[in-house]
């Protein structure tokens, strides 16, 4: 599946981590990007799967080494599992997209 500038619906969202084989980094990436659309009401796992083009069994994982550590918070309403960004998870995310901007202007690849 190719990546978008548009992230509505099911397609993928645009991320600078993206290649056929992605990092722990660039999962991270994704999935909090993911949060950070879904904005305060959360999105459940399966969106994220879908918008991150992730099995739903890494966005499992991932998710909860992420709320382990702070980063976004787990809800659960109607049997679902719903996840929200927290404020350290932004944090993160803009430095993360800091240190993107630096090596794309000095031209190291990650």
């Amino acid at each position: 599946m190719a990546s978008s500038d548009t992230q509505e619906g099911n397609k993928p969202i645009n991320t600078p981590f993206a290649r056929q084989y992605r990092s722990a980094l660039g999962i991270t990436w994704d999935i909090l990007q993911a949060c950070i659309d879904a904005g305060v009401k959360g999105i459940p796992v399966f969106r994220i799967s879908q918008k991150a083009n992730i099995s739903h069994g890494v966005v499992v994982e991932n998710c909860q080494r992420l709320t382990d550590v702070g980063m976004i918070e787990t809800n659960k309403i109607n049997r679902k599992y719903i996840f929200r960004i927290t404020e350290k998870g932004i944090k993160f995310f803009h430095e993360l997209q800091k240190f993107q901007d630096l090596a794309r202007e000095i031209n190291i690849r990650y």
